[in-house]
């Protein structure tokens, strides 16, 4: 079964549509709910919780309606929010038991959870310190801990590595990836961040300004061949041939995308071969030189691109 089904899910503030009649399925997982910030990624959110109703449509997640049975099907998720919200005198492990008791866990139990979900998000040795002292890698995790301390089946995630480094979103991806695999449960992550999600997640949701994009298992939806990738060699005597062999690429119908500044550029076709044939005889005429001519992999980018044009 589904862990979240919407039919029609519409959500309008006022003259601002939020939501434009969102028929999604959420498979068992890690799904990403991707899209730019304002998509309607945290509004969608907000409805699976419970905590709005949409203006028109159905939402069930884990069997139930959540504008009728929130307070239940809250204490079968797990939530971090993007924004810290954290009382900042309270220690770590008192914060993350008085939210497992929130979720109905018996206060003993709660007091266990807290320090195992602390440990495992890498915070055992700092559990006790008050929150305001803690940076905003350590405040992320502390975020995990309390959605995963109470044993959910589905914990939802909105922009879980929004402020950390390079380094720490790497760590928290990872971290994501082993407790929905290790412990079975089923993760939905907002991000603005394409990258991250086509790097730890099954499946994908994306929205754009409150429309569904696309939707379905990321190895179906990117990954597959879709022309090439060429960097030609800067020639003194040739110092317009990048411009000729993107003039002549385009001219063909094909489309070229730039990096500024540099010699490197996309060519984007469903038949690789063909494009690369189609590039081979445009360096050919403008006599330029290639440095190098690979495959381009489909990317979640390319979904939003479509759908613009």
């Amino acid at each position: 079964m589904p862990v979240i089904t919407s039919q029609g899910l519409t959500m309008q503030f006022g003259p601002q549509r939020a939501l434009d009649a969102l028929d999604v399925t959420v498979e068992s997982g890690v799904t990403g709910l991707v899209g730019a910030n304002g998509a309607g990624k945290t509004t969608f959110m907000s409805i699976v919780l419970g905590l709005r109703a949409p203006t028109s449509g159905s939402v069930q997640v884990l069997g139930l309606d959540p504008a009728h049975r929130g307070p239940e099907l809250r204490s079968l998720v797990g939530y971090g929010p993007e924004r810290n919200v954290f009382p900042d005198e309270m220690p770590a492990s008192d914060f993350v038991k008085h939210l497992a008791e929130v979720r109905g866990m018996p206060h003993q139990e709660a007091r266990g959870r807290a320090s195992d979900a602390l440990w495992l998000v890498g915070l055992g040795e700092e559990r006790f310190r008050p929150l305001g002292t803690m940076s905003t890698g350590q405040r992320q995790r502390v975020k995990l801990a309390q959605a995963i301390a109470a044993d959910p089946s589905l914990i939802l995630l909105d922009e879980p590595t929004d402020g950390l480094d390079p380094v720490q979103r790497d760590e928290m991806l990872a971290l994501i990836r082993q407790i929905s695999a290790e412990y079975r449960i089923d993760v939905l992550l907002s991000s603005h961040l394409l990258e991250e999600v086509e790097r730890i997640c099954d499946h994908v949701v994306a929205l754009d300004a409150g429309q569904l994009v696309a939707q379905g298992r990321l190895s179906t939806l990117v990954g597959t061949d879709e022309g090439v990738v060429v960097e030609l060699v800067e020639v003194e005597d040739r110092p317009n041939a990048l411009a000729q062999v993107v003039e002549a690429l385009v001219g063909a119908g094909f489309d070229v995308r730039q990096e500024p500044g540099s010699f490197r550029f996309e060519v984007v076709g469903t038949d690789a071969d063909a494009v690369a044939d189609h590039v081979r005889d445009a360096v050919a005429r403008s006599e330029a030189r290639v440095r190098r001519i690979v495959r381009r992999r489909r990317r979640l980018e390319d979904l939003f691109e479509g759908a613009r044009r």
